[in-house]
């Protein structure tokens, strides 16, 4: 007979999703521990750079609106059970061709789902964010509730909770491999081997190498961050007058944005970088990459075209279909998948914390997981 787990779940990647189902679990009382190859917070992989949107009205699918929701309730709670200040309300505009997905995914989650929002016009676009330069025939949804998340400051506090409720956080020290081992696993690192009931892999950019033989069909990217000095009109890229934005520049590229919060305003382009590897990824970011961001605030966005302060590299590890995986291992289902997120995922940490601490305790989750099943690629596994 093997001999009792050490732990009753063991974590494996501790950035959004493994820190705050490690500290769900932590709170209920189980034995767990959590493993990372860095020292979260960091800046090597997908969470971090001082901030994330957080929006309601989600365009990839109206499925998503009841698990941001609740995650708005667990950001509040993680924020009082850790002191940190977490989540702060800007409002957000998600703005582009009035038939363009982004819009019309996003009028669809605010009306199937009945949230406050707002149509405007182009000319109602630039009343109300007078720095805004959208293009004639483009509307936005505006939405109350949006705002922006600190990634690093989310993490460093599902951490602290984890280990004050007695989890073990094991920094600087990756998973390198497991095996079912009756019941439950044996996992590997560099400095030992650890046995557990469960385990919840969410390595993120490191997920294929983590899965073994379960070849998803997964794709690492890269993609980079800019903080720009406000070229005028400063105060207009205040918190409280200016919101985040994701907009669809009706060329099949999208773009997002911050107000500036001290840092400069950060802008980024979504889903647009070249593939890369984990460790592997270029962290230079070429002047021809800048430039190319120049040209898009000179054209939408001119007030914040100063002087460039800040880059930052991020990575973003992707489905084919763009939606989660958040399910049991095929073939080992005391194993649970947590992430990739492909690039939308941050802010529904809280919240998946929650959904992954049930599945690892066997308990079924509080929300309907079909959009994320490792099932949809059973052809390429």
């Amino acid at each position: 007979m093997p001999s009792a787990p050490a732990f009753d779940v063991i974590v494996a990647g501790l950035g959004a999703m493994g820190s705050t189902t490690l500290a769900q679990l932590a709170r209920r009382g189980l034995r767990v521990a959590g493993f990372d190859r860095f020292a979260p917070p960091h800046a090597l992989g997908s969470s971090h750079g001082r901030s994330r949107i957080i929006r309601e009205a989600y365009y990839e699918d109206p499925r998503y609106v009841p698990l941001v929701q609740r995650a708005y309730a667990a950001w509040a709670e993680l924020e009082a059970q850790s002191g940190a200040a977490l989540l702060r309300r800007t409002g957000g505009v998600c703005y582009g061709p009035p038939d363009g997905t982004l819009v019309t995914g996003a009028r669809r989650s605010a009306e199937t789902h009945g949230l406050p929002h707002e149509i405007l016009d182009a000319d109602g676009l630039r009343r109300a964010y007078p720095v805004l330069r959208p293009d004639p025939s483009w509307i936005g949804v505006v939405e109350p509730r949006a705002g922006m998340l600190a990634p690093e400051r989310c993490i460093a506090a599902a951490l602290d909770v984890a280990e004050r409720a007695g989890a073990t956080v094991r920094r600087d020290e990756a998973v390198t491999g497991w095996h079912p081992d009756g019941d439950g696993v044996r996992v590997e690192t560099g400095q030992g081997t650890y046995r557990a009931a469960r385990l919840v892999l969410s390595t993120g950019a490191w997920m294929r190498e983590t899965l073994g033989d379960l070849h998803l069909p997964l794709v690492v990217q890269r993609n980079v961050l800019y903080w720009f000095a406000p070229a005028r009109d400063a105060g207009a890229f205040a918190p409280e007058r200016f919101p985040v934005f994701l907009g669809d520049l009706g060329d099949g590229t999208m773009w997002y944005g911050f107000p500036d919060t001290g840092d400069g305003v950060k802008v980024a382009m979504h889903h647009h970088g070249p593939t890369t590897s984990p460790e592997g990824v270029d962290r230079t970011v070429a002047e021809d990459e800048v430039a190319a961001m120049r040209g898009r605030l000179a054209r939408y966005l001119p007030a914040a075209n100063g002087p460039l302060r800040e880059t930052a590299t991020c990575l973003y590890t992707n489905t084919p279909d763009g939606h989660f995986v958040l399910d049991r291992h095929p073939a080992a289902p005391q194993v649970v998948l947590a992430s990739p997120c492909s690039g939308h995922g941050f802010k529904f940490a809280s919240a998946m914390g929650e959904v992954l601490a049930d599945l690892a305790m066997d308990r079924p989750p509080a929300f309907d997981l079909s959009l994320f099943t490792v099932g949809r690629f059973a052809a390429r596994v």
